[in-house]
């Protein structure tokens, strides 16, 4: 099960390399996902990582398409209200994108349109989201069964929530409050690793 980082748009540049650095290690991928920060200051923040050793192919683009093409990074992640996946790589054919959905008629044509995946929340109540219905693990396994492109799932994830959704056809999880809000993100990000490798199922692969 992939553990994705997103970061949460609350730290500025300097701080958030620091985060990054540290988390980079635990995680698969991280997200990139700076709303509030003009493509200046992203394209510094995504050559800095790379400069400083931060893998490449582990960097996750949200939304800006240029900043990815100005960087060189091959992934980006898509709003739902974005373009379609496959217009994108019919002009940039290197780019691999999925996309954001939030119920399995957006999945379903996030999969038509060529996501090679999906990010579906909220799972379970969170702090990002106040006083919206969490959408349960019920819908998750709906959405996987529905779909023929892998899932990552967001929203209130926890540690120690990992084994109720490990039973599910998940490609993994994504945390983005749980670990860049934390006050040592490094120890939050081996708490998620450390429970994701108690899974039977992996350890049996």
């Amino acid at each position: 099960m992939e553990l994705h980082a997103v970061t949460n748009d609350s730290l500025s540049v300097s701080e958030l390399i620091k985060q990054i650095k540290a988390v980079e290690p635990e995680v698969d991928f991280i997200h990139i996902r700076e709303r509030s920060k003009t493509a200046s200051e992203l394209v510094h923040l995504v050559k800095q990582l790379l400069a400083e050793g931060v893998p490449k192919e582990k960097l996750i683009i949200n939304d800006r398409v240029d900043v990815a093409l100005l960087t060189n990074i091959h992934r980006v992640h898509l709003p739902g209200h974005s373009f379609s996946p496959k217009e994108l790589r019919q002009k940039f054919p290197h780019l691999h994108a999925g996309v954001s959905v939030h119920s399995i008629e957006e999945a379903k044509a996030a999969e038509k349109n060529g996501a090679e995946y999906v990010i579906f929340g909220h799972v379970y109540a969170t702090a990002c989201k106040p006083g919206r219905k969490a959408r349960g693990i019920k819908l998750v396994e709906e959405l996987t069964s529905a779909l023929s492109i892998p899932v990552v799932v967001i929203g209130g994830i926890t540690p120690d929530r990992l084994p109720e959704l490990m039973h599910i056809d998940l490609k993994g999880i994504a945390v983005m409050s749980g670990i860049f809000t934390h006050p040592q993100p490094r120890k939050m990000a081996q708490a998620f690793s450390q429970k994701r490798k108690e899974n039977p199922y992996e350890q049996a692969l």
